[in-house]
């Protein structure tokens, strides 16, 4: 069934039926309810790449996220999709890998499907593809990994990651820990930098020390850290706490500990960051810094609508804003 159908089976003309359907320009109520009845006898489907052409708009945004296993993803993935499916948009989710090829090749790819706007959470130091969709017109929102040189380019959804370190090692220190190691992220992240960041001021204003030996480094992955964290453990001097940058780092370092035949918290305590949902399930359970990351998608996708709004109205992106996050500490038995 063509749209020339449904016209005629309503009586009215062509591009009477395609003002009912775009919704963009007045019909009046009688005759938007024939050509509804019509629609629904005929059960006629737009096609929509065709109504996008027309519109402008395609009701439909891009979610390029690392991996979908990466544990702090569905919380933030909800969070977007909630708030799309409330102002009628569909959500298309790209895994990317952290791969630039695979990111390229969505991007491309969306953008045949006329994609109304990106959110990314994947993006690298070095990633002028996904930095670029803004110069070209497109509404983009970086979450959580951008350098502090896209702020004020570009929308920013975060959370505040230096008081996050500085927080968790601050309590680390209120709970009597003098010897405090790092599970480190990757150098290239901004993120991991600035949680880091705090970590070493906590430790500055409390007078204790940071030698690079208690620095645990990311290497091929979390499960690098089994093999650091025994290492760590064998100095003359170990900590006495390890602050790790994130849950799953967290996750490994405690098996590595339990192997090891070390009582957390009593010998060594852990605290990591995220609270993903295993958090709470793991021996012992995990103290962590929480992060809203259902609040930070939600906020994400209104930031995106926002723009695509104001684009809509004045063939322009509006200014970029930023939106920071605070976070909260999870008090478990990792720590004492």
């Amino acid at each position: 069934m063509n749209l020339k159908q449904v016209a005629a089976l309503a009586g009215v003309s062509v591009s009477t039926v395609s003002r009912v359907l775009n919704g963009k320009s007045y019909v009046n109520a009688e005759t938007r309810e024939i050509v509804m009845k019509a629609i629904r006898q005929t059960n006629y489907q737009p096609n929509a790449l065709a109504q996008s052409l027309k519109m402008g708009r395609s009701n439909t945004i891009c979610l390029m996220i690392p991996s979908i296993e990466n544990m702090m993803f569905p919380k933030l993935t909800r969070g977007v999709e909630d708030i799309a499916r409330k102002n009628g948009l569909t959500v298309f989710l790209c895994n990317t890998d952290e791969d630039a090829a695979v990111e390229k090749a969505y991007i491309e790819a969306m953008k045949m499907r006329w994609i109304d706007g990106f959110i990314v959470c994947s993006i690298a130091s070095d990633a002028p593809h996904i930095r670029s969709l803004r110069t070209e017109g497109y509404p983009l929102v970086l979450v959580n990994r951008f350098e502090a040189s896209d702020i004020g380019k570009v929308d920013t959804v975060a959370t505040d990651n230096y008081q996050i370190g500085y927080d968790a090692t601050q309590y680390l220190i209120r709970t009597g820990h003098k010897r405090i190691a790092i599970a480190y992220g990757r150098d290239e992240l901004l993120l991991y930098r600035e949680r880091r960041r705090g970590y070493l001021q906590a430790l500055t204003d409390n007078g204790l020390p940071c030698p690079e030996a208690y620095t645990m480094r990311e290497t091929n992955g979390n499960n690098g850290f089994y093999y650091q964290t025994k290492e760590l453990m064998g100095l003359d001097n170990p900590p006495d706490a390890i602050f790790c940058s994130s849950d799953p780092k967290a996750f490994v370092v405690m098996h590595a500990l339990h192997d090891l035949g070390l009582r957390i918290p009593e010998d060594v305590a852990v605290i990591g960051v995220d609270n993903v949902s295993m958090a709470s399930m793991v021996e012992p359970p995990l103290t962590t810094i929480s992060q809203h990351l259902y609040r930070m998608g939600a906020a994400a996708a209104n930031s995106l609508i926002r723009q695509i709004e104001y684009k809509e109205k004045n063939g322009v992106l509006p200014k970029p804003e930023r939106t920071i996050f605070s976070s909260d500490l999870i008090v478990r038995r990792s720590t004492n």
